[in-house]
């Protein structure tokens, strides 16, 4: 619902995540400057937007610590600011569990799901939210409805009935983002996030009006390790595209990482490309072929967690095709053996990805582009004036078309149309962990049988991540463009044989 606007929440994020990388560029007291943010950030005598300065540089020093890489504070015991910092001051991935964080004192505590009657109530002679009521919980009061919430079940039929629109349905952002249902409450009624059953999507963070979620960054980290030199290369998920303003086109933002200290950098998409055509000769060997009833994409790791977790029986079903960032990280480590490989993209559960054992040598850090682009503040390079380019040409238009919902079946659909003539496919797609959960559910029902299915936990695809900058629809269409305007429209079919174990 708030997606894509300019709101204060975006503003407060952005500014926590400039002022952290401005600390790890110039700091020389660091213990300091950390403790001077939650100033900056809101200065004087009078809050902006909560009842008390204090509560705000509360809740700013909570995400302080959160974009440091460390865990909030316990409410109930007096920890400093910058306790645990000599962990978090290291020039290596930093990362405390769980990802995602509710910070209490930026909690609102929203009514989490209650159907209540408003001042558009014209007490009707009719009173159809009283007939349709299941549980007798609607009465008349005063000739208007009254709604008796120890008795209503939440069935929403005095809702749909109300010729009005008079009753009204509230429910938490976070909650109602979440397709997986892992918001709960904690005993003050303040939103907790169950760390069993989410699956690290960063939808409950991006739709909190309050700015009450957050999730763990690895920025400071990875300025440090700028700072020390070495070789680090970057590479740059297909969602870049648009991200950074109708200038900052891919060959832009690439020469102001090189200016930042990355000395290469790739496109994710080089990994689409190979996972687009592995996924193609998986379909057509073990679906086609019917050892598998259907096949499962694999590039999306909420998606795969959401399957795994929920669905363990299918674990088998997805695909063992290597994701895009993971493809791309082992290719530029054998091109380059000692560098450190940093990700960036629009994904936070990337950054869980990332930290897994069996990843954790491929890629070294994770940033989003959000986070990338409060780097860029702190170092003065505002893409609208920023005239320099570097060429960057990895890819096809398949791989890059990975940034949209659909876009990646439709990626395996070209490749098995060019390299299996005569294969047909059958195409399914989800977007949006709600949506993914009922195209699992059809499945393992055997409804999707001889199907290819994409799952992208976030609705728009990665476009639409946690981590983006730009309203989705246009980044959807600067997506399309790039793909049209590839030379390549897929890749060779021999990319699938390339071992990268």
């Amino acid at each position: 619902m708030i997606r894509g606007l300019d709101t204060a929440v975006k503003r407060l994020r952005k500014q926590v995540f400039t002022e952290v990388a401005r600390v790890a560029f110039e700091s020389t007291n660091l213990n300091d400057d950390i403790e001077a943010i939650p100033y900056k950030i809101t200065p004087g005598d009078e809050p902006q937007y909560r009842e008390s300065i204090w509560r705000e540089r509360a809740i700013s020093s909570e995400r302080v610590r959160l974009a440091m890489g460390m865990s909030l504070r316990p409410e109930d015991a007096p920890v400093h600011l910058t306790a645990g910092l000599d962990e978090s001051n290291i020039s290596e991935k930093y990362y405390e569990p769980p990802l995602m964080q509710v910070i209490p004192s930026a909690c609102d505590a929203c009514t989490a799901n209650e159907y209540k009657v408003t001042n558009n109530c014209r007490g009707c002679v009719a009173h159809p939210c009283v007939e349709v009521c299941p549980k007798g919980a609607i009465s008349i009061v005063n000739g208007r409805s009254c709604i008796d919430q120890d008795k209503c079940i939440k069935c929403g039929k005095c809702k749909a009935a109300c010729p009005y629109d008079a009753i009204a349905h509230e429910i938490r952002p976070c909650a109602e983002a979440c397709g997986v249902n892992a918001i709960e409450s904690d005993d003050l009624g303040r939103a907790y996030i169950n760390p069993d059953r989410c699956v690290s999507c960063g939808m409950c963070m991006v739709n909190c009006p309050f700015g009450a979620i957050a999730d763990k960054s690895q920025i400071f980290q990875l300025i440090r390790a700028l700072k020390e030199g070495g070789e680090i290369v970057a590479e740059v998920a297909p969602a870049i595209v648009g991200q950074f303003g109708p200038h900052g086109s891919p060959k832009r933002v690439k020469a102001a990482l090189m200016e930042l200290g990355f000395s290469e950098v790739y496109e994710v998409a080089l990994g689409a490309d190979m996972g687009a055509a592995t996924e193609a000769r998986h379909y057509v060997e073990e679906v086609v072929n019917g050892d598998l009833p259907f096949l499962l994409t694999s590039c999306c790791p909420s998606w795969s967690m959401l399957a795994k977790v929920y669905f363990p029986e299918m674990i088998d079903k997805i695909s063992n095709a290597l994701t895009p960032m993971v493809a791309t990280a082992r290719t530029i480590k054998q091109k380059h053996p000692n560098a450190r490989v940093v990700f960036i993209g629009p994904c936070a559960s990337k950054k869980l990805e990332a930290s897994r054992r069996s990843v954790r040598s491929d890629v070294d850090f994770v940033i989003t582009f959000e986070e990338l682009d409060a780097i860029f503040e702190a170092k003065g390079i505002d893409m609208s004036s920023y005239d320099k380019e570097v060429e960057l040409h990895d890819a096809t238009g398949a791989g890059r078309g990975y940034a949209v919902a659909g876009g990646v079946a439709e990626a395996i659909e070209k490749c098995v149309n060019a390299y299996y003539p005569g294969v047909d496919v059958n195409i399914e797609h989800a977007e949006g962990l709600a949506e993914c959960r009922k195209i699992l559910m059809m499945a393992k029902a055997g409804k999707m049988d001889g199907c290819l299915i994409e799952g992208m936990g976030c609705p728009g695809g990665c476009v639409a991540g946690a981590g983006t900058v730009l309203p989705i629809n246009k980044a959807s269409q600067a997506i399309k463009k790039s793909v049209k305007d590839s030379t390549k429209a897929i890749p060779p079919k021999e990319l699938a044989e390339i071992h990268l174990d």
